[in-house]
């Protein structure tokens, strides 16, 4: 079966106002399947994040090709979900109204508007708080509200770029096993950045290590831990095993 998402030989860089231009990615290829979880860490600076918007669409590599169901990517797509690390939310706009902005700007009909902002609402654990402002969501809250946003409009890729890494180490936990029960329930396909190697090993059917910068893929791992996957899995020697090669192999590229 081929890929849902590819990228072959990326290279990227930067302008850099006060220097000159810098190379951040070099020879980039990953394939993703359909249904698959990635996760993709690396030293900080090695293009992770860099790595995630040119799978997007956001931005365009100097040469090198993303590929979604094997045609060429020009553009952002519908069909490729984005949460970011922060959850820019509009202020002046209920969790409930954020959520649904995708589907408005597409002129969804109401109704179907409707149904589907109450399923989601419900999936990430956001009954009783559809009515609030940002303001008063706490950040947890905040992140279900940008994942409700990027799942609204049923893509069928989801790009997290750390989406809690500015949450406290407990409610980071929480929002891991939430992602997984969501992930389970929709099959998305998920390609998901992060710092935290505990965080790609328990989410991940696949952990990717980037080499310092300019990024390549360095290492794969594959994670045949079972699922559904208990927080209380964290503890176990096969997971921590695991959680220890990978890091090893980040040490050992600075």
């Amino acid at each position: 079966m081929s890929p849902i998402l590819e990228a072959d030989a990326l290279r990227m860089t930067f302008a850099d106002p006060d220097r000159a231009a810098f190379l951040a990615l070099d020879g980039m290829s990953l394939a993703v399947a359909d249904g698959e979880f990635l996760a993709v860490v690396g030293p900080s600076g090695c293009g992770k994040s860099t790595l995630l918007r040119l799978l997007a669409g956001l931005l365009r590599p100097i040469s090198g090709d993303v590929c979604f169901r094997g045609q060429p990517m020009t553009a952002p797509r519908r069909e490729i979900g984005f949460v970011f690390q922060r959850a820019n939310l509009m202020p002046w706009r209920t969790a409930l109204q954020n959520i649904i902005l995708p589907l408005e700007i597409g002129q969804v009909p109401r109704a179907e508007i409707a149904a589907r902002a109450r399923e989601l609402v419900t999936l990430v654990g956001l009954d009783g708080f559809a009515g609030a402002y940002p303001r008063q969501l706490s950040g947890g809250m905040q992140q279900r509200v940008a994942l409700a946003r990027a799942l609204i409009h049923e893509p069928s890729i989801l790009l997290l770029d750390e989406p809690f890494g500015s949450l406290d180490a407990l409610t980071r936990e929480r929002m891991n096993a939430e992602l997984l029960r969501i992930w389970s329930v929709h099959e998305r396909t998920v390609v998901m950045v992060t710092h935290s190697i505990s965080e790609a090993v328990f989410l991940a059917d696949r952990v990717l290590v980037m080499s310092p910068r300019p990024g390549h893929v360095r290492a794969e791992f594959p994670v045949a831990l079972p699922r559904p996957r208990p927080l209380a899995l964290t503890s176990e020697p096969e997971f921590m095993a695991l959680a220890r090669a990978v890091r090893a192999e980040i040490v050992d590229s600075d």
